[in-house]
């Protein structure tokens, strides 16, 4: 099976220390980093007050190399989970989701999905669940593969994030951007009832929002959601992470021509970086549509 671009997720979080026991004693992953955040990196990011910051990198039981990122500050008090543009979600491949849902019960996270199947898409089995700091993360079993997509299978009860999931105001143009300007390929796009954004939106159960998938070759690994009008800009602090779910980082095959054809994208010329995510390969940053902020790495 080909390996997942996805590299790493990166949260915000209003305590580190409660947000790794967290991850660490329900989700079972290990922290295998920590440190304060470095000022080429924040700038990076185009978050230069974030430097300093403390932060933690986690990593699944499995051993599987796509990480969680966890950094601490300060909480903006208008935010909230799925009405916002940006990265919404991340998603994580489990053995069995109906053990995994009895484990939730009894955690610190709230359910706002139980386990349930997509219509016409039976290989998929989801829950979603939502952390302290308004995070929304997927914890779906993965029974078959889709025509179109290889899936991961889980290897540990909770095992990678195999999905990210962002909301957008134009999907149409959203999907374009990434295929013109990260070379990433349409997957397929579809109309669902999404009770999650219906609770959020305060519309009907029954009606549907449309979502879309971005691939490479096999490899699905972006979900994008299109919001209704009532979505509108994240709201945050000047030059800091956006809240929730700030950032996905992801591997990039062709990164040298990528970067060098879309430099206008980036926030600031690639630069090497260290620990566990760059292992000392160059990254750089771009800010798409709606000021979502992909990191990427050279393969």
């Amino acid at each position: 099976m080909q390996v997942k671009l996805l590299r790493a997720a990166t949260l915000t979080v209003k305590d580190l220390d409660r947000s790794e026991a967290l991850y660490r004693d329900w989700l079972f992953y290990r922290t295998v980093e920590k440190g304060v955040l470095a000022a080429d990196l924040a700038a990076s990011w185009g978050a230069t007050g974030s430097a300093g910051l403390p932060y933690a990198v986690m990593q699944p039981e499995s051993g599987a190399e796509i990480y969680l990122r966890l950094i601490q500050d300060e909480p903006h008090p208008d935010y909230e989970a799925l009405k916002t543009y940006g990265w919404a979600a991340i998603e994580i491949c489990v053995e069995d989701v109906l053990k995994v849902h009895e484990r939730m019960q009894a955690s610190p996270f709230k359910i706002i999905g139980p386990p349930r199947e997509l219509d016409g898409m039976p290989a998929i089995f989801p829950m979603q669940v939502q952390g302290p700091d308004e995070e929304i993360v997927y914890l779906t079993q993965i029974r078959d593969d889709l025509p179109m997509y290889d899936l991961p299978r889980a290897t540990s009860l909770i095992d990678r994030q195999f999905i990210h999931v962002c909301a957008v105001s134009d999907l149409k143009g959203a999907l374009t951007w990434c295929q013109d300007v990260l070379g990433l390929s349409f997957g397929r796009d579809m109309d669902i009832v999404y009770t999650m954004l219906a609770n959020a939106f305060g519309v009907p159960f029954e009606h549907k929002f449309t979502i879309a998938t971005l691939t490479h070759e096999r490899d699905v690994f972006f979900e994008f959601d299109q919001l209704p009008p009532a979505g509108g800009p994240r709201p945050g602090w000047k030059n800091h992470l956006p809240q929730g779910v700030a950032m996905s980082t992801i591997i990039l095959p062709d990164f040298h021509e990528r970067v060098r054809a879309q430099a206008k994208w980036l926030i600031t010329p690639p630069q090497r970086h260290q620990g566990e995510i760059y292992r000392g390969k160059r990254a750089a940053t771009m800010r798409g549509p709606d000021g979502i902020l992909f990191e990427l790495v050279e393969a």
